[in-house]
């Protein structure tokens, strides 16, 4: 019996431990999104990596965007090199 009550006050322990650090209010809250969502995903367990941000298509997606940002900044280098020059050619004359 003291083995149950020890093991029991183990678990008591773990669950608040996670109350604490809001693990089981975000679990509740993603699967709460996944109860509420109208059309269910086929995979669940995708779901709820994804609204965890734990998605396993994350680190390709991160990647692209890495690249456009990239992109995107040597553009607006240009374009503000660009505009001095123009600046200064409408000041010339």
């Amino acid at each position: 019996m003291a083995h149950y009550r020890a093991s029991e006050s183990k678990r008591e322990q773990f669950r608040r431990y996670l109350e604490k650090s809001g693990v089981l209010d975000t679990i509740t809250n993603v699967l709460v999104a996944l109860y509420e969502e109208t059309d269910k995903p086929n995979n669940a367990l995708d779901f709820i990596k994804l609204h965890l941000g734990a998605a396993g298509s994350e680190p390709a997606d991160t990647e692209a965007l890495r690249v456009e940002l990239a992109d995107l900044r040597q553009k607006c280098n240009l374009l503000v090199e660009e505009n001095k020059a123009l600046r200064n050619r409408v000041r010339c004359c």
